[in-house]
């Protein structure tokens, strides 16, 4: 048993490794374009952008449900033990806040 190739196997050979070369240097052109570097750079800018405003929004939806547990029963009425001081915590600052305010304009 001989595997001595043709010419012409050789030849076919050396043809399909040169567009195999081809293909690889043009794939490797388009990776290296500025552009495609740019285009990569900015999807992958987006999708932290996605990931970051995902986990902000889990953490505030979670935040709201911890606080609306804090100031609803489980029937869905206000705890009105709860509600009340804290209304007059946020009152009370607001009034601070103003009245530093008007100190500093005069």
């Amino acid at each position: 048993m001989s595997d001595a190739r043709t010419p012409a196997q050789i030849e076919a050979d050396i043809a399909r490794r040169r567009q195999e070369l081809a293909v690889t240097l043009d794939e490797i052109g388009v990776r290296l374009h500025p552009k495609t570097i740019v285009g990569d750079a900015k999807a992958k800018a987006a999708s932290a952008v996605d990931r970051t405003a995902g986990r902000a929004y889990v953490s505030a939806n979670r935040m709201v449900t911890s606080v609306r547990g804090q100031l609803v029963s489980e029937d869905g009425a206000p705890r009105m033990e709860r509600i009340v001081p804290a209304a007059l915590v946020v009152v009370g600052l607001v009034g601070l806040l103003a009245m530093s305010s008007r100190r500093r304009r005069c």
